[in-house]
């Protein structure tokens, strides 16, 4: 009996090391077909398969496929454990809190946004899926109040991008390129001057694979050709198991996540029983280190938003 038990859960240990061998494979391919976009995007949950399968093999006796198996468990390891252990640097700047929050075609709750700005003392908020009537609510709901200053490009079918201060704003700039609205502006902060905020949305994958793959080439350029402090809010669609989403950190940016040590922080769906799943939200730093990073609900909104408190270097 023992051993027909030993041979079921060897079985079961090489399932589970090929599907985490799969997710190696999608987390480190730099895809561009639909299909394998969308599954990298959870291909961190595939990878832990592979622990699963190394403890099966030991149960098992199986030592020497339990080599093989504890050598991918190793790899798994490096490429996951990174994001759960804070790598910020000390910094004596001023401190900013930033939100960033895709609205569902307008459909959030503008009362919802406001409050968090306020109970947060929020300084910058970047949006996505910013409707001409959302700019409108969240006016009326108080949001001017605490960030006077404004740039949106606001428009339908999710195309809609803003950002809003609570220091001046200028240089803006809406960039050409993208199906959806992408855009940055200057804050003048009183005491460390000009930074850069940039709002970015890149198409989602499943509407458009290849364009998403290309604005997310052209994000990089635009990131890498940056120079000082900036602040990237942004809805990329992709999640850190995307090779076009790592590629934008390879430069100067850093993600608020990795400082944080946030892990995976997942953001979407939220509006699903079972969700949120994979974190396709993110904030990205220049010049600046993440002190703090969580998310939060929004009612009526399908993502999780993030709130940073960041120091600037």
């Amino acid at each position: 009996m023992r051993k027909w038990i030993d041979r079921a859960l060897l079985g079961a240990g090489w399932c589970a090391v090929a599907v985490g061998a799969v997710g190696i494979v999608l987390h480190f391919g730099a895809w561009e077909r639909r299909g394998l976009v969308l599954l990298a995007s959870g291909a961190s949950y595939l990878m832990i398969a592979a622990v699963v399968g190394l403890v099966l093999m030991l149960v098992a006796r199986g030592w020497r496929s339990a080599a093989v198996a504890a050598a991918l468990a190793v790899a798994v390891l490096w490429t996951l454990v990174p994001a759960f252990v804070p790598e910020g640097r000390a910094a004596i700047g001023p401190r900013i809190t930033v939100m960033q929050s895709n609205l569902l075609f307008g459909r959030a709750d503008p009362a919802a946004v406001v409050r968090a700005v306020r109970d947060n003392r929020v300084d910058v908020l970047t949006v996505e899926e910013l409707t001409d009537a959302a700019v409108e609510s969240l006016a009326g709901a108080g949001l001017l109040d605490e960030l006077p200053y404004r740039y949106t490009e606001p428009g339908g079918g999710g195309g809609g991008t803003g950002i809003y201060s609570r220091y001046p704003l200028r240089d803006n700039k809406k960039y050409d390129g993208y199906i959806l609205n992408n855009v940055s502006a200057t804050m003048d902060h009183p005491q460390r001057g000009p930074i850069t905020v940039f709002a970015f949305h890149p198409v989602p994958p499943p509407f458009d694979s290849p364009a998403w793959t290309a604005e997310m080439r052209k994000t990089r350029e635009i990131l890498d050709a940056h120079r000082g402090p900036a602040i990237v809010g942004a809805d990329f669609n992709a999640t850190r198991d995307h090779t076009a989403y790592r590629d934008l950190l390879r430069g100067r940016f850093v993600s608020a996540a990795d400082q944080t040590g946030a892990g995976l922080l997942p953001t979407y769906p939220e509006d699903r029983r079972w969700g949120p799943v994979i974190g396709i939200d993110h904030i990205l730093l220049a010049d600046a280190t993440a002190e703090d990073l969580h998310s939060l609900t929004v009612p009526g909104s399908d993502h999780r938003a993030l709130i940073a408190r960041i120091q600037l270097h």
